[in-house]
């Protein structure tokens, strides 16, 4: 592409004082410090003044082990762009995972904004710039690889909207406003699926880690974890620890864990973030060596400040049973405040889309809403032609999944037990040791459970109504029969509520599962339902059938 300068030297002092090139000297730019070790090490950056800024790195002893540059301009360049490339650089580079990255959070964030050409800059200039690293053997995959992964979209470095920014600086002044006050404080971040909570976590609890290791910062060498209950979420996080300073994987813990060893020393955090508090166990499991009666109860016990990210919609337990009441008695002991994400951050969806998902989640089934240019909600009236959808769109774009309530026996005891022998006739998702189950290349042939998928996201996804889920053609409405739902572990009654609202949980339970399977998609949602009366009904939506 012309104009585009691309420099590699050796990063010393005699180098830099030799950026002389236009575009280099006079323009701003975009560099790269990098070595080749064992277990490399890279620091990305942007400056208006390229040579003082070289200097300063030398100088800094943090930067003594990078021993190569690479230099990036462009006749073109402005500030807002060489920011955003950046910015899509250390995201992207983390994805690679195979660089450590010496990059900690310069600002309080990095906000999503617009600027003159952006979409030159941000996806065409960006692609020229990756495939020259590919090139030159500094990374390895293809960006479209990168942006599926689940690595890439968790990345601390993504740009927030402004809402999660707004909320992201407000719980940063509440944890230095508190961290140094007597008793237990919470902030309780609410939003339903697809508001970007884990996205605002991590960015949150990256920024926390630095501000540890900073000695100007007011949290300044704080004891600080990011507990997370859903294992494929935990091996994301993991993956991403291993690209950033100052992120450590035993910081990284399940919550049972945590309050047991918390118990064992008799220490106590200080700031402990909770991902998805929702699926936290809200009585006694000897089976899951919790022997308390409320996991989110006890781990703000042993926490100076507690962050709390919650969805009630997303119970899928009666172990794990939430509603308002319980956990306003739980927050409302400690000094406590609530905020809430309201923008859908993950489906490219127009609202009335979203509104059809939220009311079939309250079982009204109402008319197809109009057609969504930027989004997909197609209806299908066989197996077949469904699999074929979602195959062809995984080919396209990658990272399209079929996934299932779970109405089909599925054991962990290594054996394959098929979905919908009848119709859909695939097995249901095998473990993954080092991935997340959509990333597996072979999970196209597969079916996803609700444990596999939730909080993370889709192209497109292709949602399977099992047996438990109907239509009375009467009411107008879905039927939820909870006898047909083969997740028996999720229905294990409790003796401290009545017979009634155990059954009443059991139905709030299949639809929260039906509303988190729904919102996986970020570009389309294929639906095919088993059941004879709701396939009928549906199949009469798509062909303009109101009533």
């Amino acid at each position: 592409m012309n104009g585009l300068v691309f420099e590699k030297r050796e990063f010393t002092l005699d180098h830099v004082h030799t950026v002389k090139e236009l575009h280099l000297h006079n323009y701003p730019i975009v560099y790269i410090l990098y070595n080749e070790k064992k277990r490399p090490t890279a620091y990305i950056g942007q400056t208006v003044q390229p040579t003082r800024r070289l200097k300063n790195h030398i100088e800094d002893k943090r930067r003594r082990s990078l021993s190569r540059l690479i230099l990036i301009g462009h006749e073109k360049f402005n500030q807002s762009a060489t920011y955003n490339i950046e910015s899509n650089l250390i995201n992207y580079f983390i994805a690679d995972n195979h660089y450590q990255l010496q990059n900690v959070s310069q600002t309080r964030s990095r906000e999503m904004h617009n600027y003159y050409q952006k979409p030159f800059y941000n996806e065409e200039l960006f692609e020229v710039i990756w495939d020259r690293l590919r090139d030159e053997k500094i990374v390895s995959d293809s960006l479209e690889n990168l942006r599926n992964k689940d690595i890439y979209k968790l990345s601390p470095y993504k740009e927030l909207s402004p809402q999660q920014l707004d909320i992201k600086n407000e719980i940063l002044d509440f944890c230095k406003e508190h961290i140094q006050k007597e008793g237990n404080h919470v902030i309780v971040i609410e939003g339903d699926a697809g508001t970007g909570k884990s996205v605002l976590l991590s960015s949150l609890f990256n920024t926390i880690q630095d501000l540890a290791k900073d000695n100007s910062s007011l949290l300044k060498d704080t004891d600080n974890y990011l507990l997370v209950n859903h294992s494929e979420m935990l091996k994301t996080y993991k993956s991403i620890a291993n690209s950033l300073p100052n992120l450590k994987k035993r910081s990284l813990m399940k919550p049972t864990p945590f309050i047991n060893e918390k118990t064992k020393t008799g220490t106590t955090a200080d700031i402990v973030l909770v991902d998805e508090a929702h699926l936290l166990l809200t009585k006694e499991d000897s089976y899951n060596n919790f022997r308390y009666q409320n996991q989110l109860d006890e781990i703000i016990k042993r926490s100076k400040i507690t962050i709390v990210i919650f969805d009630p919609k997303q119970v899928l337990k009666i172990k794990s049973y939430w509603n308002d009441r319980l956990l306003e008695e739980i927050i409302h002991q400690y000094h406590a405040k609530t905020v809430k994400l309201t923008d859908q951050m993950r489906m490219n969806a127009n609202p009335d889309t979203i509104q059809w998902i939220d009311r079939f989640v309250e079982k009204k089934v109402l008319p197809l809403p109009s057609e969504d240019s930027s989004f997909e909600l197609k209806i299908f009236e066989d197996a077949t032609t469904f699999k074929a959808a979602i195959d062809s769109k995984n080919n396209q774009y990658g990272l399209s999944r079929i996934v299932s309530t779970f109405d089909y026996l599925h054991k962990k005891d290594n054996k394959t037990y098929i979905v919908d022998e009848e119709g859909i006739n695939m097995p249901w998702n095998s473990t993954q040791n080092n991935v997340t189950w959509a990333e597996s290349p072979n999970s196209i042939k597969e079916v996803g459970s609700i444990y596999t998928v939730q909080g993370f996201d889709l192209n497109y996804v292709g949602v399977v109504l099992g047996p438990s889920v109907s239509y009375d053609e009467d009411k107008d409405e879905l039927v939820i029969d909870p006898s047909k739902y083969k997740d028996t572990g999720a229905f294990i009654s409790r003796t401290d509520l009545t017979p009634e609202k155990n059954q009443e949980i059991k139905e709030e339970i299949i639809l929260n599962s039906i509303n988190v399977l729904m919102k996986r998609g970020i570009h389309g949602l294929y639906i095919y339902a088993t059941d004879p009366k709701l396939r009928k009904r549906l199949v009469e939506l798509k062909r303009g059938k109101r009533s």
